[in-house]
C-alpha cells in the first residue's frame, strides 16, 4: 500500500532549530523540500549559509573506526559533545606521533633498502670497500656494463688495458663489477669504459667487510626497522582498541549531529524587522500517521509551530511514494521499484505481482526437490545479507514445491510421488475446432484471460483515481476495453465448453459498442470533459488513423493473450529436460548415476530458474503493468533517518 503523505512547514527561532531536529526530526521519516524555493509567496526568506562544524571531526572518528579490527565492541553513546572533542583531539594528537614515529622509521628503512639494492649486484667481489675507497697508489671504479660491450671488452681491450676488471653479479642485460687501474693509467682507462658505456655506480662504504657482509648487516637493521614499524602499528592498533567503544559511540552521534546541522541546506530563515530574533521554515512530507504523532508530541512546546497544507498536492506538484507493506511481501518491492514507483493516484502493486509472480513461477518449475532448494537457499541468504533477490527466490521455491505436489515431480523423477493434479508432459484435453491440446497450454492461457480482466479492473480504479474520464470509459483497458474482452472469453468459454452462444444482438452490443468507442476515444472525451478541440487532419485521417490504432488494439488483445501459453510451455519442458537428465544418468534402465543425477538437477535448477524468473518477470511488465501501470511516481527520500533508539 502507498503511505497517505501531508505536507509541513515547521518554524521556530533560528538558534532552536538543531533542538527541533535532535528531539523531534530525527524520530520521523520527513522528506524535506527546499523552503527558499517552494514559499515562494513567504517575504524575507533568506538562505543559511553556515559551515558544518562537525564534518572534520566526523571525518577524524570515521578514519579511527576503520582502524577497529574488533567488531563486537559496543558503542559508548552517553558521553557529551565536549567529552566527544577532547576525545577525538587526544586519541588524533597521539595517533599523529606515532604516525610521525612510523614514517622515519618507514624513511630509514627505505634508505637502508636502497642501499642493499645498490650493493647486492656486487656481493661476490672479495673486497673490503671502506679500505677500497683509501687506497694510495690505485684506484677503483665500481659499476655495470651491457653485456655485449663487456664481450667486445674481454676480447680486444683486456691484453691492452693495464687495469683488473673483477666480475660481480652477471644477469642477462648486464655485468656488475669494478675495475681498479693504477693512477698514472687511471685517465686512460676510464675513456676506454667510458666509451663501452659502463655507468659508474657509488658504492656506500660506511660498512666494515665486504660487500656481502655489508648487504647482510643492512638486512639485519631492515628486519629490526620492520619489527619497529608493527611494534608502532600495534601501539595504533591498542590506542583504538581502548576507545574503541568511545570513538563507535563518538562516530554514532557526530553522525547524527552533521546530518541535523545539514538540515540548513534546505531551510529558510526569515528575517524580521521588527524583532530581534530570526526564524527558520522546514517544509516537506510527512506519512499522514507521522504528522499526527509529531503533532501531538509537539503540542506543549511553544517554540516551534507547525502547519499542515491540506490541499498542498492540487497546487504544489505530486507528494513522492513510499510504500508500506508486509514483510512477507516487502522483497517485491524491488520489481515495482525497478519498474517505477506507483504515483499517488495509482494501485501499489506489489501484493498482486507478489502473488502472481510466484505462482507463475511454481507453475512453470514445478518440482518438489529444487522447489525445496530454492526455499532453503533463498531464505538463508535473505535472512544473512538481507537480498530482497534471494527472498523473491525463497517464496517462489514455496510455489515450486506446490506444483511439484501437483504434478507429481521431484528432482525430476515422477515415480515417487502420485500426481494431485496432472503430468504436465501427459495431459491432453480435447477441445472443439482444436482437437486435442495440452491440458496445462488450455489452462495457462485461461489463467492468463483471467489476469487480463483482473488488470483491467485496476486500470478502472486507477483512471478513477486519477479522475481521468477519457480513458476510464473510452480506452482500450476501461470499461469499454472490459466490456469487448469480456464478452469475447464469455463467447470463447461457451464455445469451448459446448454451451449456446451468444445471439447476435448481443454481439453487436457487447463488441460493437465497444469497438466504436475505441474508435471514437478522442471525440468522446472530449465531450464528456467539454473540450470542443478540432480533429488534426481532418475526419478522413481521424477514421483512417483510428481503424489502424482499432487493429493494434485487437491484435494486443490476441497476442496478450497467447503469451501466457509459454506458463504451459515451461512446465512440460521442465518435465522433458529432467527426462532428458535421468536418461543420460541411467536412472531409466535401472542403473542410476548419482553423480549424474545430482549435477543434472544442479545444472536444470541454475539454467532454469534464471529462465523462468525473467520469463515471469516479462510477463508481469509487458502483459500486465502494460494494461493499467504508469510507475512515474517519484521516491520518498527522508533527510533525517532513525536515528533514536537505535
Amino acid at each position: 500500500m502507498i503511505v497517505k503523505m501531508k505536507f509541513l512547514s515547521i518554524s521556530g527561532p533560528k538558534v532552536d532549530i538543531d533542538r527541533v531536529c535532535d528531539i523531534y526530526l530525527s524520530k520521523y521519516e520527513m522528506q524535506l523540500e527546499n523552503a527558499v524555493a517552494e514559499l515562494k509567496t513567504t517575504d524575507n526568506l533568506r538562505p543559511f549559509v553556515e559551515i558544518n562544524p562537525y564534518r572534520e571531526p566526523l571525518a577524524k572518528v570515521e578514519q579511527f573506526t576503520a582502524l577497529i579490527k574488533d567488531d563486537k565492541v559496543h558503542a559508548d553513546v552517553i558521553m557529551t559533545q565536549e567529552e566527544m572533542m577532547d576525545l577525538i583531539r587526544d586519541v588524533n594528537h597521539e595517533y599523529l606521533n606515532l604516525q610521525e614515529k612510523k614514517e622515519l622509521l618507514k624513511k630509514k628503512k627505505e634508505e637502508k633498502k636502497e642501499k642493499l639494492n645498490i650493493l647486492q649486484p656486487f656481493g661476490p667481489l672479495d673486497i673490503e670497500l671502506h679500505k677500497v675507497s683509501s687506497y694510495r697508489y690505485m684506484k677503483a671504479r665500481f659499476g655495470r656494463i651491457s653485456v655485449d660491450y663487456y664481450r667486445r671488452l674481454e676480447k680486444y681491450l683486456f691484453e691492452d688495458l693495464n687495469a683488473v676488471f673483477i666480475e660481480g653479479v652477471r644477469n642477462e642485460n648486464y655485468v656488475y663489477g669494478g675495475y681498479f687501474v693504477s693512477n698514472g693509467e687511471v685517465s686512460k682507462v676510464d675513456s676506454v669504459f667510458n666509451s663501452l658505456h659502463f655507468e659508474r655506480i657509488t658504492l656506500p662504504t660506511e660498512y666494515v667487510g665486504t660487500p656481502a657482509q655489508s648487504c647482510e648487516d643492512l638486512e639485519k637493521e631492515i628486519s629490526k626497522l620492520r619489527k619497529e614499524i608493527k611494534k608502532v602499528d600495534k601501539e595504533v592498533d591498542d590506542l583504538m582498541q581502548r576507545n574503541a567503544s568511545k570513538l563507535l559511540g563518538a562516530r554514532k552521534r557526530l553522525e547524527e549531529l552533521s546530518n541535523i546541522f545539514d538540515v540548513r541546506k534546505l531551510a529558510a530563515r526569515i528575517e524580521e524587522e521588527d524583532s530581534k530574533e530570526d526564524y527558520y521554515i522546514l517544509c516537506g512530507w510527512m506519512g499522514e500517521e507521522n504528522v499526527q504523532k509529531f503533532i501531538e508530541e509537539t503540542k506543549n512546546d511553544d517554540r516551534i509551530f507547525i502547519v499542515v497544507e491540506e490541499d498542498r498536492e492540487k497546487f504544489f506538484g505530486e507528494p513522492p511514494t513510499q510504500l508500506k507493506n508486509p514483510k512477507f511481501f516487502k522483497p517485491f518491492e524491488t520489481f515495482i521499484k525497478m519498474y517505477g514507483l506507483p504515483s499517488t493516484n495509482e494501485i501499489d502493486p506489489t501484493i498482486f505481482v507478489a502473488l502472481t509472480y510466484t505462482f507463475i513461477f511454481g507453475a512453470m518449475f514445478g518440482d518438489v526437490g529444487q522447489g525445496f532448494c530454492l526455499f532453503a537457499i533463498g531464505g538463508v541468504l535473505y535472512l544473512t545479507k538481507k537480498m530482497n533477490l534471494a527472498g523473491i527466490i525463497s517464496i517462489a521455491g514455496i510455489f515450486s514445491m506446490f506444483f511439484g505436489f501437483m504434478f507429481g515431480s521431484v528432482f525430476g523423477f515422477e515415480d515417487v510421488l502420485p500426481a494431485i493434479w496432472l503430468r504436465p508432459a501427459e495431459a491432453m484435453t480435447n477441445l472443439p475446432f482444436i482437437g486435442q491440446l495440452n491440458t496445462v497450454f488450455i489452462v495457462s492461457v485461461a489463467f492468463g484471460m483471467g489476469l487480463n480482466i483482473l488488470v483491467m479492473i485496476f486500470q478502472i480504479v486507477n483512471a478513477i483515481k486519477a479522475h481521468d474520464v477519457e480513458n476510464l470509459w473510452f480506452s482500450h483497458n476501461g470499461v469499454a476495453g472490459l466490456v469487448f474482452y469480456g464478452f469475447l472469453v464469455l463467447t470463447v468459454v461457451l464455445y469451448m465448453t459446448g454451451h449456446q452462444m451468444p445471439g447476435n444482438i448481443m454481439m453487436v452490443i457487447f463488441l460493437g459498442i465497444p469497438i466504436l468507442m475505441f474508435i471514437f476515444k478522442e471525440p468522446l472525451g472530449n465531450l464528456v470533459k467539454h473540450n470542443h478541440k478540432h480533429l488534426e487532419g481532418g475526419k478522413g485521417m481521424f477514421l483512417v488513423q483510428g481503424f489502424f490504432e482499432l487493429f493494434e488494439t485487437l491484435l494486443s488483445y490476441f497476442s496478450n493473450t497467447l503469451s501466457y501459453v509459454r506458463i504451459g510451455a515451461f512446465a512440460v519442458s521442465h518435465a522433458a529436460m529432467m527426462e532428458v537428465v535421468l536418461m543420460l544418468s541411467g536412472a531409466e534402465a535401472g542403473t542410476p548415476n548419482w553423480f549424474g543425477i545430482i549435477g543434472g538437477n544442479i545444472f536444470v535448477c541454475l539454467l532454469e530458474g534464471l529462465v523462468v524468473g525473467i520469463q515471469v518477470l516479462r510477463l508481469e511488465y509487458y502483459e500486465l503493468f502494460s494494461r493499467f501501470y504508469k510507475g512515474s511516481g517519484r521516491e520518498f527520500k527522508p533527510f533525517i533517518h532513525h536515528t533514536k533508539g537505535q
